[in-house]
């Protein structure tokens, strides 16, 4: 799989600065694993059949949801990314159509409506995200998953590892930190929390529509 590596637009770093979904690396294997069970579960809980990832990065995600049969699509607001997202569709037999570059903040009801909205590791990267958070209100119709870096533990163990030492532990391209209590009480303020899991060291939120409405697409 492609990644960006690194590769910044508009100033912002954009994508994966290294492949922890084809690592092999054990305890990288181990973390990325409680991750992906945790998605896992909530996607089934959620119990639809459109998702729209929105900052999808280079189409992990989208990929797999669209070989187990769900209508999928993703997107994400850097070209450079999803170009890479696209190339990598082909590659795996997706149809790179499933992929348009388009901001959160500026998502259509009409065109990115979805039962189902994914949006992990992005909010952290954002300048405005309560606007990102009301935008997002538009699309949902009936869930929305978010993950957001468990922060400190996260600068925490870049710096153990030796990583982003001269910026404390900062992953490049976070500008946002929240706490899993601090995340919450965010996400709250836009939809109803149905569950929060902690795969280390994240912190992913399972939501629904503000009373339990869907919205209309």
């Amino acid at each position: 799989m492609k990644i960006s590596g690194g590769k910044t637009e508009d100033e912002t770093v954009v994508g994966n600065t290294y492949d922890k979904y084809g690592s092999r690396n054990p305890i990288v294997l181990r973390i990325m694993n409680g991750f992906s069970d945790a998605l896992a579960e909530f996607v089934a809980k959620s119990e639809v059949r459109s998702i729209h990832e929105i900052g999808c990065g280079e189409g992990y995600w989208v990929q797999i949801w669209h070989k187990e049969g769900y209508d999928v699509r993703g997107s994400d607001f850097s070209s450079v990314v999803i170009d890479l997202a696209r190339e990598n569709a082909t590659e795996a037999g997706c149809p790179p159509t499933i992929f348009e570059q388009r901001s959160i903040y500026e998502v259509d009801p009409a065109e990115d409506s979805a039962e189902l909205i994914v949006c992990c590791e992005v909010l952290e990267h954002l300048e405005d995200p309560e606007k990102a958070l009301s935008s997002l209100q538009l699309v949902v119709q009936k869930h929305l998953i978010i993950s957001v870096p468990h922060e400190p533990i996260w600068r925490v163990l870049n710096m153990a590892r030796g990583k982003y030492l001269s910026d404390w532990g900062n992953t490049p391209g976070h500008i946002q930190h929240w706490s899993r209590s601090g995340i919450t009480e965010l996400v709250a303020k836009y939809f109803d929390i149905e569950e929060v899991k902690t795969p280390f060291p994240w912190t992913m939120i399972f939501c629904s529509t503000k009373g339990g409405g869907e919205v209309s697409a």
